[in-house]
């Protein structure tokens, strides 16, 4: 179970997202010097990188894009001239490793498809960087464990890039089940689907994107569930479906399934690439809240049966994951979405997928 979540640790996670609101109080503060911005090198340039990210940084406090890593010469050069990048900042997959003598490069972010998390997770954490993986971590939770000792073993922090972890509405679910606002949360509802682009998507090849919707939209959907309740499943049902076998030749298409929970929650939980669905409801005991749409990355708007959540909608979450992770390095903490917390997401991929080959519920050991 998680650290529990209260009106001042929820605003105290939110306070990463609108940075500091302290005012110099004396002469002497007001001279000490700011803290140096991190650089962040990205490591991958597809539409994620170039959409999301990359603008992100240019509006962080903490950190800043400092470097690239890509294959297309011609990315590099529009990337360079964009974001002002110094040709010593902008390398190759061949010339990755080099980056470990490179000084303006603090944080890795490792934006490539899934097969290829782990690995340069690992050669960055050997470079003596801090990294940031994107989800899902990795294939499976024992190549999630194994990034996470390669990075201890080095010294480095270990992030996931959850923007959720960070996004007010997310925190304000997980307040108002906290606080029990509408008495005890007892069921859960938690979606995530849409049309894949194909048929050529790599989501769609197992052997790179791992499995589909259930690694790629499935991810939050877990965490939507168990963030909201600051729990982690006890056991898990689950079904598979797919109609279309010539798009979805080796990966399932939907997935159902069911969490219990240590308190007594129970979640019903789907992700799909055939259909489209972005909701996160719960029921308590004298009322629901909820967020629909609650996932995507333009923005979540959420309401309770007492009224609408009067919540900022940030432009680029990233900005407030991305500053969290900059402090926890700074401060030498844990960091919130940390690796721990990709590789239960993982496990708990790995036991909805068992649940729903065999059909049986598997328990979850969070020992093992």
């Amino acid at each position: 179970m998680n650290a529990p979540i209260t009106r001042r640790t929820s605003l105290k996670t939110l306070s990463l997202m609108t940075g500091s609101l302290l005012t110099p109080s004396t002469d002497l503060f007001a001279r000490q010097p700011k803290p140096k911005k991190l650089g962040v090198a990205l490591v991958g340039l597809g539409n994620y990188a170039t959409r999301q990210l990359a603008p992100a940084l240019l509006e962080t406090k903490d950190c800043y894009l400092a470097g690239i890593v890509t294959g297309s010469p011609d990315k590099a050069k529009a990337w360079s001239t964009t974001y002002n990048i110094p040709p010593k900042n902008s390398y190759s997959y061949q010339t990755f490793d080099q980056i470990r003598n490179n000084p303006d490069i603090d944080i890795i972010y490792v934006v490539l498809p899934n097969f290829m998390h782990a690995e340069y997770t690992i050669r960055a954490a050997q470079a003596g960087k801090h990294v940031i993986c994107e989800k899902p971590m990795a294939m499976n939770a024992a190549e999630a464990r194994q990034m996470i000792d390669a990075c201890r073993k080095a010294g480095v922090q270990l992030s996931v890039g959850y923007r959720l972890y960070f996004e007010p509405h997310h925190l304000e679910m997980r307040r108002m089940a906290a606080e029990k606002q509408f008495g005890a949360v007892k069921v859960i509802e938690s979606g995530l689907g849409f049309t894949v682009p194909g048929p050529d998507s790599w989501r769609l090849d197992r052997r790179i994107g791992g499995g589909g919707a259930i690694m790629d939209l499935g991810v939050y959907a877990i965490q939507g569930a168990r963030r909201t309740i600051n729990e982690d499943p006890i056991s898990v049902t689950a079904q598979a479906f797919t109609f279309d076998k010539v798009h979805f030749k080796d990966i399932h298409e939907t997935v159902f399934w069911q969490f219990e929970f240590p308190g007594g929650t129970v979640a019903h939980c789907s992700t799909t690439y055939s259909s489209y669905v972005d909701r996160l409801y719960a029921t308590c005991e004298r009322g629901w809240f909820k967020l629909e749409p609650a996932f995507n990355a333009t923005g979540a708007q959420g309401v309770s049966s007492s009224g609408p959540m009067d919540l900022p909608s940030p432009q680029y979450q990233q900005i407030a994951q991305l500053n969290a992770f900059s402090q926890s390095i700074r401060q030498k903490t844990i960091p919130e979405a940390s690796g721990e917390e990709g590789w239960k997401d993982m496990k708990l991929i790995g036991a909805i997928l068992q649940a729903a080959d065999t059909g049986r519920k598997i328990s979850i050991d969070w020992r093992a």
